[in-house]
């Protein structure tokens, strides 16, 4: 009678799973600093149309976040600011190569409050306190670095530099002026209420900013990740990112 009764809850159990439609699930992104506002509309977006979908998001130095996933991060997609943490996560297999590309591109200027005149990077000599992002994990800051280097003003400017977490600390650091300026990517500027774009640097002191994203190895039989990849992929996510100043080409 005991086996019967099992049977029958079993059972019961077995039609309740399948009467109750799947829910799509939670996705887990740990994406640059400098994409904030944008992950946030899309995926703000994304849900509106896909309710069963919601989102974890984790912002922040892309070196950073690279180190999280290759300690077992339960991350479903990775969005970098340069192609090195993405091709480290690559070599380690921790990243699913069938669904990568590349998501947008970006240019590095200098942004402050500072009254001095500022135009070239040769003029950040007569500065006191400069913001970069750290250049180990900070993509930003190893482009100001490079930047610094083929200037030749790297060991000029070593004196006077003050690191920062992220690239959105950096430009914390320029608009309440507890420096002259900082390094930051122009979508960064873009976003600044007190800290004006003083100059670009130019684009041939350092290489090219770029957006790579993918999923990981452990989502790349995720349907709903594969959906939401796709998504950033095509006409809507494209608009968004034009908005927000980032170069798509």
């Amino acid at each position: 009678m005991m086996i019967s009764m099992r049977k029958t809850l079993l059972l019961f159990f077995a039609l309740l799973t399948i009467s109750v439609p799947a829910m799509a699930g939670e996705l887990s992104l740990s994406v640059a600093a400098s994409l904030k506002e944008v992950i946030n509309e899309l995926s703000a977006s994304y849900s509106k149309k896909n309710p069963g979908t919601t989102f974890v998001k984790n912002f922040g130095p892309s070196g950073t976040l690279a180190g999280q996933i290759e300690n077992g991060a339960p991350v479903d997609l990775f969005i970098a600011a340069n192609n090195q943490w993405m091709d480290y996560l690559k070599e380690k297999k921790l990243v699913d190569g069938a669904n990568s590309g590349m998501l947008a591109y970006n240019s590095l200027v200098f942004a402050g409050t500072t009254t001095k005149k500022v135009t070239s990077m040769n003029d950040l000599l007569k500065l006191e306190k400069i913001a970069i992002g750290s250049p180990k994990s900070v993509p930003a800051g190893e482009y100001a670095m490079t930047a610094f280097k083929n200037a030749g003003i790297d060991k000029q400017l070593a004196g006077k530099l003050v690191m920062a977490k992220d690239v959105r600390e950096c430009l914390m650091y320029a608009e309440l002026g507890e420096v002259d300026g900082g390094f930051v990517y122009r979508t960064d500027a873009m976003l600044a209420q007190k800290a004006k774009l003083l100059f670009a640097v130019p684009q041939k002191l350092y290489p090219r900013v770029t957006y790579p994203m993918a999923l990981t190895a452990k989502a790349a039989q995720n349907k709903e990740a594969k959906a939401f990849f796709l998504y950033l992929r095509g006409a809507e996510a494209k608009n968004v990112l034009g908005k927000y100043g980032f170069v798509l080409k």
